[in-house]
């Protein structure tokens, strides 16, 4: 499952990613906004996502289980920035912001983000379709010093430490 969310400046693209993922036969959920609010806040919208992707990887929906069998997550505002800073929040979210191919296949590669963030301002809609093409494909890479990296990242958001 694809858990989406925006706030007003994304919610223009949200909505084009909606219909790519539907005809890519990708099943999406929509945690809003559904409907265009020009005072929304993207954090509450980040959270919903974050949580259920991060909810996601606590029942085991991890690597190795390939990535078109795993919960993901993506989200859109004006810069993305705000949407990365607040869904990162969220023990187990890894969201990253992508502005082009190679950022989107290097965060899956690398860090194995579980949630991209697009920006609905600065990105054309072929640019951001090329994107998020590109980082539903890209499966993580698995080598050893990304798991690391990645369980150092897990050990501190669980204790602290």
């Amino acid at each position: 499952m694809i858990y989406l969310g925006s706030d007003h400046g994304g919610f223009d693209l949200k909505e084009k990613i909606k219909k790519w993922l539907t005809a890519w036969d990708i099943a999406w959920e929509d945690l809003g906004n559904t409907v265009y609010e020009s005072e929304d806040d993207y954090p509450n919208f980040a959270f919903l996502v974050a949580q259920k992707v991060a909810k996601s990887e606590k029942e085991g929906k991890v690597y190795p289980v390939p990535w078109a069998k795993r919960d993901r997550g993506i989200l859109a505002c004006r810069s993305a920035a705000g949407m990365v800073i607040a869904a990162n929040k969220i023990e187990g979210a890894r969201c990253s912001l992508s502005f082009d191919v190679r950022s989107a296949q290097h965060c899956r590669l690398h860090n194995d983000a579980n949630i991209l963030a697009l920006s609905g301002d600065w990105l054309e809609e072929y640019q951001a379709q090329k994107i998020l093409k590109t980082w539903l494909e890209t499966e993580f890479s698995g080598e050893a010093r990304h798991i690391r990296r990645l369980q150092l990242i897990s050990k501190f958001e669980s204790s602290g430490k």
